[in-house]
């Protein structure tokens, strides 16, 4: 391919990743229009369709699918390389692109990223929100945040949280109007506040376990949600019980704004992990990025 194609391969990859004309548009600093007429020099140029466009969604061709599993990798690491070999002796510059869901930010992400930021100024971090289960390296992110149970076996993890438990909590008003559920059983007969899976569209059955035995409460309430920290305020405002990670309340549970109900029966899990393919450690901006998560994130816990 012509060398001279290179700037518009690298808008379609941005584009194809991101699955959005715009999207890609304010990553790389440039307008739609401009973006848009990368993409179609560069179908001029290859002969061939690389995006399939609707006024709701983009995907790729099949011969987009191609382009991004044959060049995609080889430019990326070009793109990196270019990047790198501009820093003045001893600075690191590039690029960390995290996927992270929403509880995880007040623990992992809000205490690490200003100190990182101010120790490398030319590291861009990239913050994507989601609770959504994601395949980091097919949509192009450098390392994820997820509790260890969801990350795949084949991930390099590394601790950035001591364990912690899973509550059901509630209100002293509601508590002293519904009664306080003594086992796991008796949740059935309470108002909850629901979440919805975002991956499966299912509702989340809460889990307890006590000793050897688990259970899986498929609750019911009419409030659902798929943001934990709605359920919590919900939950302190007496619309119902609300299963939430205890660090998320732990100051409404020091002022007795909310109070915990089945306390045996909550799961401890081991915690927040940062995790990516062990290919990933060759970044250097990552490697320093997980250094500082390493120290500051386990500060706020």
């Amino acid at each position: 391919m012509n060398t001279a194609l290179l700037p518009q391969l690298q808008v379609f990859l941005a584009v194809a990743r991101l699955r959005s004309f715009s999207g890609a548009a304010r990553e790389l600093g440039v307008s739609t229009p401009a973006v848009s007429q990368a993409v179609r020099q560069l179908e001029e140029q290859l002969r061939v369709v690389l995006l399939t466009r609707t006024t709701r969604s983009v995907s790729l061709t099949d011969a987009g699918r191609r382009l991004v599993e044959g060049a995609g990798p080889a430019l990326g690491q070009a793109l990196a390389t270019l990047t790198e070999v501009s820093a003045r002796p001893g600075e690191t510059v590039g690029r960390v692109r995290l996927s992270v869901p929403r509880t995880a930010v007040p623990y992992v992400i809000a205490p690490v990223v200003p100190t990182f930021r101010e120790r490398h100024p030319r590291i861009e971090v990239e913050v994507v929100i989601e609770e959504r289960f994601v395949d980091i390296v097919a949509e192009g992110y450098d390392a994820g945040v997820r509790l260890s149970e969801a990350i795949e076996r084949d991930m390099v993890q590394v601790r950035l949280t001591d364990a912690f438990r899973f509550v059901v909590v509630g209100s002293p008003d509601y508590l002293a109007r519904h009664g306080t559920p003594q086992r796991p059983e008796d949740l059935l007969r309470h108002e909850c506040i629901t979440f919805r899976m975002r991956t499966t569209g299912a509702l989340y059955a809460w889990e307890l376990e006590r000793g050897r035995r688990n259970w899986r409460v498929p609750v019911r309430g009419g409030v659902v949600t798929n943001d934990s920290q709605l359920g919590a305020s919900l939950a302190e405002q007496g619309v119902g019980l609300a299963y939430v990670l205890e660090p998320m309340v732990a100051e409404q549970l020091r002022t007795g704004r909310l109070q915990r109900v089945l306390e045996s029966y909550a799961p401890t899990v081991p915690g927040f992990f940062l995790y990516f393919p062990s290919r990933a450690q060759r970044s250097p901006a990552l490697r320093l990025f997980v250094d500082a998560a390493k120290e500051l994130a386990r500060q706020v816990m």
